[in-house]
């Protein structure tokens, strides 16, 4: 079934070389740099949803962490932009660690319920430190540098996000196919099998929970250099809802489903520009059509019908 798991990897840096060439002005440009950002994003929230069966619905939480430490240490305390981009995946891999015990032993809508708390304070701590902040108008945020050269304009970003994304399918496809991924498969099929052959289910929770939110956290931090901006609303609920339905319609466990989501579910709301105050209706409806038609996500059902594997 997965005979040549890094082909869609190829098709996909070939997209990549390509695209910027073709593209006709920089709108069109900015929207390809927020989808790459958008399907690293998903490709890591799927390592924890899809492969490793761990429900988060405050993810957005761990991209609100990165983004605030590169806007607040800079701002406030002279950090270096990357230094603060390593604090803040710092802190973010240490938060996911304290807490993911405590809150994988839940299950279920217990769960759900746990890390939609844990990305709720966040967003509450960020909106209530307006000294530091900014609080529910956001803040500035300096721009990013490396070897003293300021990473500015459509090109630099798009090369950079796509070298990331390329490294984040690399890296995703290689997980899965490792004695950890099997492991971490396992223990979505069945914690109880899995804890019988040996597997430390814990660990295993701990340590892709960790993973998954130092990339979200770094990813926020990109984000938030790019758009020179950030507020509130990038750590809160809806954006945290955001990605899980990304991450359902590409397909949960599909490496290069995660990345059709992402594309087209940031492309959409732009593409439904036209409906005039009826963008939310149509938006809700596709996604519903989408999960009524294609329960298992847009690429494993694909994959399904024509007789392949992802």
């Amino acid at each position: 079934m997965r005979k040549h798991p890094f082909s869609g990897l190829y098709l996909i840096m070939a997209v990549l070389l390509v695209l910027p060439f073709v593209l006709p002005n920089s709108f069109y440009m900015d929207l390809a740099i927020r989808m790459a950002m958008n399907a690293v994003i998903v490709l890591s929230l799927n390592l924890l949803i899809g492969f490793a069966g761990q429900i988060s619905l405050g993810h957005a939480g761990f991209l609100g962490i990165g983004a605030y430490a590169s806007a607040v240490l800079p701002t406030h305390f002279e950090w270096h932009p990357l230094l603060a981009l390593g604090a803040g995946a710092v802190c973010a891999g240490v938060l996911a660690a304290v807490l993911a015990r405590p809150i994988f032993k839940l299950k279920g809508h217990y769960l759900a319920m746990a890390t939609l708390g844990l990305g709720i304070i966040i967003s509450i701590v960020v909106r209530n430190e307006e000294a530091l902040t900014g609080g529910p108008d956001g803040m500035p945020v300096p721009a990013m540098t490396l070897l003293g050269h300021e990473l500015s304009g459509d090109n630099i970003w798009y090369w950079l996000t796509a070298l990331l994304l390329s490294l984040a399918i690399w890296f995703s496809l290689n997980l899965i196919d490792s004695p950890f991924g099997r492991a971490l498969r396992a223990l979505h099929g069945s914690e109880v099998a899995a804890k019988v052959v040996g597997v430390d289910v814990v660990r295993y929770k701990v340590s892709i929970f960790v993973v998954s939110a130092v990339i979200a956290s770094i990813m926020g931090s990109l984000t938030a250099h790019y758009v020179g901006f950030v507020t509130p609303n990038l750590a809160d609920f809806f954006h945290s809802l955001e990605l899980v339905t990304m991450v359902v319609i590409g397909g949960m466990a599909s490496v290069y489903g995660s990345v059709v989501g992402a594309v087209l579910l940031t492309a959409l709301p732009q593409a439904l520009t036209s409906f005039e105050g009826w963008e939310t209706v149509a938006f809700g409806t596709i996604l519903m059509l989408c999960m009524i038609f294609l329960p298992k996500g847009l690429v494993p059902t694909l994959a399904a019908k024509f007789g392949k594997g992802e």
